[in-house]
């Protein structure tokens, strides 16, 4: 029997941000950075949307193309799209 490709649906999602994570990364990369008190969840929750708006333009390009799968190149034609907008 094939092991199967799919990831499986039941597999449970954090519903908290790795906030330890994030602060010893921000020590480590940027000692002199003052963060206030929640800054690493405003961080984190750019980090998400980014990945959701990365995700749907993904989507919408293979669409465009006709394919069943998102590849590689829908993920860098998004991302060009995304940081585009972004900056103006």
């Amino acid at each position: 029997m094939a092991l199967s490709t799919t990831v499986s649906q039941r597999k449970q999602i954090k519903r908290k941000a790795p906030r330890g994570f994030l602060k010893r990364v921000f020590k480590q990369r940027k000692p002199h950075l003052r963060l206030e008190s929640r800054g690493d969840l405003l961080v984190h929750l750019n980090c998400l949307l980014f990945v959701h708006r990365l995700a749907e333009e993904s989507r919408a390009n293979a669409c465009e193309n006709k394919c069943g799968v998102i590849n590689k190149d829908h993920v860098l034609a998004a991302a060009k799209v995304i940081l585009k907008k972004s900056r103006g």
